[in-house]
């Protein structure tokens, strides 16, 4: 048996966390105000310290000692001496263990105790009094890992972005009520590539799943007490790290087999990350990490008042972007999820807090300009929540070429025209071609826009046709939570009903979003189940839901409800991809003539006649036909035709610019076959939307 040395040896500055290279362990942490930093390693249980060691060499801001002997497995955490000095920013406390913020895995859950607070809470100047507890006993630990993992034949899809349609799902939620899976995998990465789920996104036309954070996260403390969970994961612990609770057998090659097999059926992966903020909160936060190993750096700070942080993300804190380690410690992580890992893409939240710098928005920020020029990170999906609650904080169509970003104006003008508000028609057809008012500039394409009716925020699809209020309840917070205005209607009733007349107008409407969203310019994305009617039972921020309520239902597939919304689904995935010109790889604006009198883009109303400057104010224009052309590679001309009825009456709609149209899809009759339409119109029932097609031969054209 070897014995511990007595000390550590200089070690390394690079590569940052621990590494293991066969003989021995090199850990290396950065500090820039660090006086001192102890090793400390623990024993299996985590719970006994059985070994201190000081960190040898300071190099470039970063504190770094090799350890002989050591070994994957090895559990340890951090100590760092310094100024406890809140007025200038600086907080640390030896008294409280620390975990490696490039730690690969944790070992243990956090164990909520006051300790954890590097200053005393029940003190009136909780700021300034030093805390000398230790928080060992209630940390987890950073673990040293050593990856192995053989991706063989692996081929990453690389999807084009103009054909790209996203499956949003939370890792656990998607899987937890999957009766195919083995019980001890439901709800883990184990479970994510199920040959059912596989089967059934391939069915549904989807070529990326979309992740919710699997990022480590922190429990709340008062979500605990209260019964309830931090469901969703916005709340991050470690940037390298998994979630433990999504590892079934404790190995993150369970995240990389699903990923391996999402590959080999033609599936992309995409992460949802939270770099904005950590879970350390505010001032009066614990102290776990990044706080305690150099507050002053890793966090934006009041200017005027360092002992304050800058708080533009609501959670309390935001990270310092603009300092190179930072931003580094934030590529780093995306670069081991995409090349480790094997992922696809990666979705901000926040994503406008990541562009600031000290003067504010900025496109050409640091962090932007990293990516859009990283041989790795440049090659992978950028999509951007474009907003944060920060100085000028909405920024949507602002982030640079490259990225997507998710487009709520989309969301919301589609549900506003379907829930029967006027004056909506000029806002629905710039929504339904790409949102070029917004996106169309430095060569960026329709698919920036991420259109969806529906996401994790927010409520469900079936909810929104099924609940006019918020229902929060099961929140704990008198439904004060979550947004007031949803642009939902429902249809005659609140919440369930067995009324048919209801039903059937709730199923129709539904419908028609969809619809709407598979044929507009852009990227179309799905909230998992939103396909078969699964409902939040009208929670719109069900982040704390641990339980049915957020869990996907997959026995809503076999019910003729959700039976027959898939199916119609799948149809539109599939119309989607077999006409390339609903998917257009640029804008469409009107000005390239086809034909006589057939352009690639064209407006008309239900009469089938040009829509007038007049017509598009008109605040009671309810009826509209967005038509788009296309040269075929024979010389033909190929026309879509997509017939909108936002009012309550049947209409009959004049067929504009060919004479053999027929019908591909109508959302109020969810089995209509593809056929001929006879006579130059056709009906669209109220609350409807109908896809139609033509061809002009080379001979005509």
């Amino acid at each position: 048996m070897v014995s511990a040395p007595d000390r550590l040896e200089p070690g390394s500055p690079y590569p940052l966390g621990a590494t293991w290279d066969g003989l021995g362990v090199n850990f290396a942490v950065f500090s820039a105000h660090a006086k001192q930093i102890d090793l400390c390693v623990f024993d299996p249980s985590g719970r006994r310290e059985t070994g201190r060691y000081e960190l040898p060499e300071w190099t470039n801001e970063v504190w770094h000692g090799y350890l002989p002997d050591a070994h994957p497995g090895l559990l340890y955490g951090f100590r760092v001496h310094g100024d406890y000095a809140p007025e200038r920013g600086h907080r640390f406390n030896p008294n409280k263990l620390l975990l490696d913020p490039y730690a690969k895995r944790l070992f243990g859950q956090l164990r909520w105790n006051d300790a954890l607070f590097g200053y005393r809470v029940a003190s009136a100047r909780a700021d300034m009094t030093f805390d000398r507890r230790d928080s060992a006993l209630a940390m987890p630990k950073s673990v040293v890992t050593a990856d192995y993992f053989s991706w063989g034949a692996d081929r990453k899809p690389q999807t084009p972005w103009q054909d790209t349609v996203i499956y949003e799902a939370h890792p656990k939620g998607l899987t937890r009520l999957l009766d195919e899976a083995r019980p001890p995998e439901r709800g883990t990465f184990a479970a994510l590539s199920h040959p059912k789920v596989i089967t059934h996104l391939k069915r549904m036309g989807v070529t990326a799943i979309e992740l919710l954070p699997i990022h480590a996260y922190m429990q709340d403390r008062l979500l605990l007490e209260k019964g309830l969970s931090n469901y969703w994961g916005y709340n991050t612990l470690s940037f390298f790290a998994p979630e433990q609770r999504y590892l079934g057998r404790g190995d993150l090659n369970e995240l990389r087999m699903a990923v391996r097999r999402f590959h080999a059926a033609g599936l992309e992966v995409i992460l949802d990350v939270v770099y904005n903020h950590t879970c350390e909160g505010s001032e009066l936060g614990p102290t776990l990490s990044w706080r305690g190993l150099d507050n002053a750096t890793y966090y934006r700070l009041q200017d005027a008042n360092p002992r304050y942080c800058v708080n533009d993300t609501g959670t309390g804190n935001t990270l310092n972007l603009s300092y190179a380690r930072v931003l580094q410690m934030v590529t780093d992580s995306l670069r081991y999820w995409a090349e480790s890992c094997g992922v696809d893409g990666f979705r901000f939240d926040l994503g406008a807090t990541l562009g600031r710098e000290p003067h504010g928005f900025d496109p050409s920020s640091g962090f932007f300009d990293t990516l859009c020029q990283d041989p790795v990170l440049s090659q992978v999906k950028l999509i951007s929540e474009p907003w944060d609650i920060g100085p000028g904080g909405y920024q949507l169509g602002r982030h640079p070429p490259g990225f997507a970003e998710w487009n709520d104006q989309y969301r919301d003008d589609v549900r506003r025209f379907w829930q029967g508000e006027t004056d909506m028609r000029r806002r629905l057809a710039r929504r339904l071609s790409g949102s070029g008012d917004l996106f169309d500039h430095k060569a960026r394409r329709p698919w920036a826009s991420v259109n969806y009716i529906a996401s994790h925020d927010g409520q469900t699809l079936e909810d929104l046709v099924s609940f006019e209020g918020k229902h929060n309840e099961a929140n704990g917070e008198d439904n004060r939570d979550g947004h007031s205005e949803n642009y939902s209607r429902n249809w005659g009733a609140e919440g369930p009903t067995d009324d048919p007349g209801i039903v059937a107008a709730r199923q129709r409407a539904k419908r028609a979003m969809l619809v709407t969203v598979f044929m507009s310019l852009g990227t179309p994305m799905l909230m998992a189940g939103d396909e078969f009617g699964r409902t939040q039972q009208g929670n719109n921020n069900a982040y704390c839901q641990d339980n049915e309520i957020s869990w996907v239902d997959w026995s809503l597939l076999e019910q003729p409800a959700g039976a027959e919304l898939a199916t119609f689904v799948s149809r539109l995935a599939g119309i989607r991809r077999r006409f390339e010109i609903i998917h257009s790889r640029g804008y469409l604006y009107g000005q390239q003539e086809l034909a006589p009198g057939i352009h690639d883009i064209d407006w008309f109303d239900e009469r089938g006649e040009s829509i007038s400057e007049g017509d598009w104010v008109n605040p009671e224009g309810r009826a509209l036909i967005m038509r788009r052309a296309a040269r075929t590679p024979d010389g033909g001309i190929d026309i879509v035709a997509f017939l909108i009825n936002g009012s309550e009456k049947v209409l009959p709609f004049g067929l504009p610019g060919a004479s053999e149209w027929r019908i591909l899809i109508d959302s109020a009759y969810p089995r209509v076959e593809e056929a001929p339409i006879e006579g130059a119109s056709y009906t669209v029932q109220n609350n409807s939307a109908a896809l139609l097609a033509a061809h002009i031969g080379p001979e005509a054209a």
